[in-house]
């Protein structure tokens, strides 16, 4: 029986001199670059790890023959760095990876056009949902979450020409509407972005990730593709879980902006010499 497999999640990267799709503090935290990204891959590849999509990382957690490490790489939203860096990156590892797309995103500067979807596709690339419009599907009612989730995949499908198996939650925000709605759309599995590994015991409908920040140094980066180091991100993350509840969405996202951003505007210790 294979070992856990973590899925590492990320967002948009970006180049030297490239503009982002969202300045703001809160989205910053997630964006890494591409000489940090190129890193990451060099110590996935060092230490003998496949790099897996999420078909590739569900088949091998039920093979009794895997014995090579594996971590499944997963972006979200569709950003158009999905394709200019993301892919012919992984591409020269020889690694795989599940893209997440946003459909209402496309199109818009800084993501992916129909045609690099197609692109991204074709090079072989999984293609999952991130919905339609990345609105938090636990703010939504029952009828709401089913487009999101039916329209987005019934959309990806036809641009893609291939079968979308697999769905990822805006914002991490999941309760059992979704999970219902995804059974009825006909996803085999939703990614959510509870902290953990995978195994051949998991939820395949609540699959655990770990979100790689822009702030993450390379030794956390190697703990974390080994399923360690995550004791203070689950702290972290109960902290947060339990803002969310007692705020709501809405609320929450608006005072964790505000924090965010009078911490960017601190002064560093080269400002106060």
């Amino acid at each position: 029986m294979s070992k856990n497999i973590v899925f590492l999640m990320y967002h948009e990267l970006q180049s030297i001199g490239q503009g982002l799709v969202d300045e703001s503090p809160g989205y910053l935290r997630y964006v890494v670059s591409k000489e940090q990204f190129e890193k990451q891959l060099d110590i996935v590849s060092q230490k003998g790890f496949k790099g897996h999509s999420v078909t590739e990382s569900i088949a091998a957690l039920s093979s009794a023959n895997q014995e090579q490490p594996i971590v499944c790489f997963t972006f979200d939203d569709g950003c158009a760095s999905d394709l200019g860096v993301a892919a012919p990156l992984l591409a020269k590892n020889g690694f795989n990876a599940t893209f997440y797309v946003t459909v209402d995103h496309l199109g818009k500067d800084g993501y992916l056009t129909k045609a690099e979807l197609r692109e991204l596709s074709d090079l072989g690339f999984e293609i999952g949902s991130h919905s339609m419009t990345h609105r938090h599907l636990s703010d939504l009612d029952e009828e709401q979450i089913r487009g999101e989730l039916l329209n987005s995949k019934q959309a990806l499908e036809e641009i893609v020409g291939k079968p979308v198996d697999h769905f990822s939650c805006p914002g991490g925000r999941v309760n059992t509407a979704v999970t219902q709605a995804a059974l009825e759309a006909g996803y085999k599995t939703v990614a959510t972005s509870r902290l953990g590994t995978n195994s051949a015991q998991s939820n395949h409908l609540a699959l655990a990730r770990v979100a790689i920040k822009r702030d993450m140094n390379l030794k956390t980066f190697e703990r974390i593709c080994n399923g360690k180091g995550q004791f203070l991100m689950k702290s972290e993350d109960s902290i947060l879980h339990t803002g969310k509840r007692i705020l709501g969405n809405e609320r929450y996202d608006r005072l964790r902006g505000n924090i965010l951003s009078l911490l960017d505007r601190r002064p560093s210790s080269s400002d106060t010499k």
